[in-house]
């Protein structure tokens, strides 16, 4: 099934709506990091190009609905757009009853969260919202999961909508790693909490040929193998399904690897006294923090011989540098693969930053929980309404 993509389309004087995921982090007023912003311009320029006139929405952060909240204004996301396309780009506060835009402009509208109805899905603001533009392009893979007003409600009520580049190249590279992947299939999979991410694990142990699980996940299955885990992040009312999934691995001829070797300290600190032990050795005052170079070279053969690798979540507390070699380790494995990589999610793709290897995977996806929902479902509401009669390719 293919959708109608921006490109086909002609946006010459057109209005065009292009709803995109800015939704970047932010210190003291200051971007972070600025891949969401970067990953939209090919869609703006795009549409720009094309004649339209072009209006960007998205969210940014959680602020109360309903109210103007000057903490989560997009205004570092317009001076950005500006230095980045070089060209002046005017924020809107008060856009949902209408705005003026010129000819060959961009604009860019207040943070959606400060209009009442937005996560609701409200009706009333979806027509609105809908309103307001020629064409409604939906661009923002990140938020692609979520039924809210301006990334479900208004695709149903615009004049013409279409996916965004960005939105299709997500498709695109997900439907590569999953629908028909070359195999063996491995995924890694980490984490602090098995709860957070039980649905994706139980998704993938009958669907990968290999599962790795790694950071407080892992020590749950570890302590549900009846391995002590010591002071460590681990779920005890999640150790049932840790062993129902480990029986359902080994029932397909598979296993969910327990780590040989562990790295373990006392507290977790940047200065803290850090020890490799065996997994039989774990002390009761022991965390476990990360893997040890047993176990990184056990899990490194898994990954050489892969030839599809899915990727989601690190492996050890990899922000502090005594705890990261684990997942550098991992890291650099999928870097140097031959297989067809897909990372996501928020900490790997921060694994990905600080160890250097983003050129080395060949999809890094921008979404977080739209990721993983993906790799359950297959897909989303909102492209069955892109996949819509009036919307789909014959």
């Amino acid at each position: 099934m293919e959708l109608i993509g921006l490109q086909d389309l002609d946006l010459n004087n057109k209005v065009v709506l292009i709803r995109e995921d800015l939704n970047v982090p932010l210190e003291n007023g200051k971007i972070t990091n600025t891949n969401r912003i970067d990953a939209s311009l090919t869609t703006i320029k795009l549409a720009l190009s094309k004649g339209a006139k072009v209006a960007v929405l998205s969210h940014l952060g959680n602020p109360k609905e309903g109210e103007y909240d000057p903490e989560y204004s997009l205004t570092p996301i317009v001076d950005d757009l500006k230095n980045k396309l070089n060209i002046p780009v005017r924020l809107i506060h008060d856009w949902i009853n209408g705005f003026k835009i010129n000819d060959g402009e961009l604009v860019v509208l207040e943070n959606v969260r400060f209009l009442a109805g937005e996560k609701e899905n409200s009706d009333e603001l979806s027509r609105k919202i809908a309103s307001l533009g020629d064409v409604y392009v939906m661009d923002a893979f990140a938020t692609a999961h979520r039924k809210h007003a301006s990334t479900y409600g208004a695709l149903q009520y615009a004049k013409e909508v279409c996916a965004g580049p960005l939105f299709l190249s997500e498709i695109n590279a997900l439907q590569k790693g999953l629908k028909n992947p070359e195999k063996p299939v491995v995924a890694i999979v980490g984490g602090s909490k098995i709860s957070t991410k039980i649905d994706i694990i139980t998704k993938l142990v009958s669907k990968v040929d290999q599962l790795i699980v790694g950071g407080g996940i892992a020590n749950t299955f570890i302590a549900a193998a009846g391995l002590n885990v010591g002071n460590s992040l681990y779920e005890e009312s999640q150790l049932g399904i840790a062993r129902r999934l480990m029986q359902e691995a080994q029932d397909k001829g598979s296993i969910i690897p327990m780590p040989v070797d562990v790295v373990v300290a006392k507290s977790l600190s940047h200065d803290a006294r850090v020890q490799v032990k065996s997994i039989q050795n774990v002390e009761n005052g022991d965390l476990i923090l990360d893997i040890g170079p047993d176990t990184a070279k056990m899990l490194c053969k898994y990954i050489n011989k892969a030839k599809t690798i899915i990727w989601n979540g690190p492996v050890g507390v990899f922000e502090y540098d005594v705890f990261a070699e684990g997942t550098k380790k991992i890291a650099n494995a999928i870097a140097d693969s031959d297989a067809y990589s897909l990372a996501g999610g928020g900490d790997t793709i921060a694994a990905i930053d600080k160890f250097n290897i983003a050129d080395k995977i060949s999809y890094i996806s921008t979404g977080g929980g739209a990721f993983l929902e993906f790799i359950q479902e297959n897909t989303f509401p909102v492209i069955e309404l892109l996949s819509s009669n009036k919307l789909e390719k014959v």
